[in-house]
Parts: structure tokens; sequence; C-alpha cells
């Protein structure tokens, strides 16, 4: 079954609105996987205007599932993952003043870098990933950064949803296909939900994972941690 990795980045947003430790990131995070969750996924940026590097190290030593961070990596950014050591590190090319992550790498243009950063992770036994996009020409160049897998980005499958599912989904399945055709895994990400989850698992081949943040920890306003990530299992079980 395709793995659920929670992202908590928001559970850190709302703590850092007011001040203080409420709500606890790190509670947050052994909660997630007392409650089912198979991963935690932290993006620290720069700015530190949600997850901490400080979150980080207090988290890292307590995952008992898959730690995932997320991040470009500045030296300051490799000097953190390759001091906690993660399961595994998802390199995005997310400029520091970007809201979200919105784009995925350039596999050609920035290969020497992915190259040297993937070596750099190999060297410490972290699992690297790669945020990219249903471009062809750049899944079929990314096993040249020696990656052992990519994150596709799911923004367009999440807008087009609701229009056309199926020509929404079919880039990302040609992707997985081709993706697991020379050797990568596959994860995925950005904007998926309780709606759009379940279709996307059952038509994208050989998901090994999803990191879900922003809808799931919305969801859990309304109807608790517990329940939301029980629901959102259950999509990725019956897919």
């Amino acid at each position: 079954m395709t793995r659920l990795s929670v992202n908590i980045n928001k559970v850190a947003t709302i703590r850092n609105a007011r001040g203080g430790n409420i709500p606890n990131v790190f509670q947050v995070a052994m909660d997630c996987e007392r409650f089912g969750a198979q991963g935690i996924t932290v993006h620290p940026r720069p700015d530190e205007r949600h997850i901490r590097y400080s979150d980080v190290r207090e988290i890292a030593p307590h995952v008992k599932t898959e730690f995932n961070i997320e991040g470009y990596p500045t030296r300051k950014f490799l000097d953190l993952v390759t001091e906690v050591k993660p399961t595994q590190v998802t390199l995005v090319p997310d400029p520091p003043d970007v809201l979200t992550s919105n784009a995925g790498w350039d596999t050609v243009k920035h290969k020497t870098l992915l190259q040297d950063v993937v070596a750099e992770l190999h060297e410490h036994n972290i699992r690297a990933s790669i945020f990219i996009e249903t471009d062809a020409k750049m899944i079929e160049a990314a096993p040249e950064t020696k990656t052992d897998r990519i994150e596709l980005y799911t923004e367009s499958y999440a807008v087009g949803f609701g229009q056309n599912r199926e020509q929404a989904v079919s880039p990302f399945a040609e992707s997985a296909e081709l993706a697991h055709s020379i050797g990568l895994g596959i994860n995925a990400g950005h904007d998926l939900n309780l709606d759009n989850l379940e279709y996307f698992a059952q038509n994208v081949p050989h998901l090994d994972e999803v990191s879900i943040g922003h809808a799931l920890i919305s969801d859990a306003l309304y109807i608790g941690l517990e329940n939301t990530i029980q629901l959102y299992l259950r999509k990725l079980q019956s897919a």
C-alpha cells in the first residue's frame, strides 16, 4: 500500500502566529504516528516561518516510521539533514521567499548540483527524492543525478480533478510508468485531499508514498487528527 506521510508545517504555522508552544509541534508529530501515519514530513525554510530548525532536531530522534525533510539544498539545509539523518530528503527548487513549492526541478540544467547533493546525502545513508513535474525529459534525466526517487508535483492534477479526472491523472500515470521503468521510486504531493486522493492512488502505478499537509491539517480542525489520518489511510487502502 502507498504510505501516508503527514506534513506538519501548518501546525507550526499556527503555533508561530501566537508564539509559545501551542499547538505543540513535537507532540503532533508523535500523535500522527500513533494515529497511523506511516511517515512525518517537514519543510524548514530559511526564514523559519513555520517549521524551525530546532523543531527538526527535536523531532528527528523520536520518529519511529519515516522522517522526510523537504527543502532547497543550501549549505545550512544540508548541514541540518546530514546532522539529523532522516530517512529521506526531498529536494525542492524553491527560492527562499516562495510561499509554497510551485515547480519541479530542471534535472538537465541543474544536473551537476543535484548530483553533488544526492552524493552527499548518500554518504550519510539518506534516501534522496527530487520534486519534479510530469515532463518526460526531466524524468528521463533524473537517474543521472543518482536520486532514489522522484516526487511528482500534483497541483495540476488537483486543479483538473473536478473538470476531467481522467485527463488530469493521465500525465501522472504515464510519468510513474516511465519513472518505474528506469529504476526510480515514485512519491507524490501537493494539494492531494480526501476528494482526489483515492482516484489518484488507483490510477498512478508504483506509488510508494504521498505527502499531505495543508488539506489534512485543515480537515483535522473539523474532525480531529486521529479521524482524519484514518480517513486518508482508508482512501489509500481502497485504491
